[in-house]
C-alpha cells in the first residue's frame, strides 16, 4: 500500500513554498521513454539499473530539482523484495510486483520520504524489454501522482524532468552494457510520451550521451 508522507522540515524551501502555492488534488500521470539497443534482450535485462544505481553524476537538472540518492539495499529480482533507496535527507523503498526475466521488471513504491511529497508522490515504475529482431527495446514507465496545478504549466516541466531522469538510467544501462560488449550501444531514437487522461503526446529525442 502507497504511503503518504509529509513534507520533512529538511525539504527544501523552495519546495514547501511551491507546495503551498500550486498543491491541489492529485492526478495520476505517467513518462514513458523508449530506447533501442543492438543487444539480446538477456543482455539488456543483465544490466538494468535503478535510478539510485546508476554510477556517476547526475545531469545538471536532476541534481538541482531532486535529492540525490546515496545508496541501495536489498535485491530487485523476486516478487516481493524490497529495495531501499537512500537520498541525502530521505528515502524510497520499492517493492518488487513483477520479475519475468528478459522480458519486464516492474515495482511499486512502498514508502517515499524525501521532502517532495507535497509536490508529486512517485507510485511505481516498470521496465520493459520488446524484441525487434535481433536488437532490443527498453521501455521505461514512471507513474507517480502530481498535486501541482494548473497542469498545463507543471505537466511539461514534470514530463522533462523524469525524461531526464530516465536518460541517466539509459545512460548507465548503455556504459554496463558498452563495458562488457563494445557492441552493445543505443541506436535509435529515445521517445517520451506522457499519459493523462487517455490522451498521449509523444515527442522523439536524440540519442542520450554521457
Amino acid at each position: 500500500m502507497l504511503r503518504t508522507m509529509q513534507p520533512r522540515k529538511h525539504a527544501p524551501r523552495w519546495y514547501r513554498l511551491v507546495s503551498r502555492l500550486f498543491a491541489r488534488d492529485s492526478v495520476g500521470e505517467s513518462v514513458i521513454t523508449r530506447t533501442r539497443f543492438d543487444s539480446s534482450p538477456k543482455t539488456v535485462w543483465n544490466h538494468i539499473l535503478f535510478f539510485e544505481e546508476v554510477p556517476g553524476r547526475a545531469p545538471f537538472l536532476l541534481r538541482t530539482l531532486l535529492p540525490i540518492p546515496v545508496r541501495t539495499e536489498g535485491r530487485k529480482d523476486c516478487v516481493g523484495a524490497m529495495v531501499r533507496c537512500e537520498y541525502t535527507g530521505g528515502h524510497l523503498v520499492k517493492r518488487i510486483t513483477t520479475v519475468k526475466p528478459s522480458c519486464i521488471l516492474e515495482f511499486e513504491v512502498a514508502e517515499q520520504r524525501l521532502g517532495i511529497e507535497g509536490c508529486v508522490l512517485t507510485r511505481g515504475g516498470s521496465y520493459q524489454i520488446d524484441t525487434c529482431r535481433e536488437e532490443s527495446d527498453l521501455v521505461l514507465v514512471t507513474r507517480y501522482l502530481a498535486y501541482l496545478r494548473p497542469r498545463f504549466l507543471w505537466r511539461p516541466l514534470e514530463a522533462l524532468l523524469v525524461h531526464q531522469l530516465h536518460r541517466h538510467i539509459l545512460s548507465g544501462v548503455s556504459a554496463a552494457i558498452r563495458s562488457s560488449s563494445p557492441a552493445g550501444h543505443p541506436i535509435a531514437e529515445n521517445i517520451l510520451a506522457h499519459s493523462t487522461g487517455g490522451i498521449t503526446c509523444t515527442i522523439s529525442r536524440s540519442p542520450s550521451h554521457r
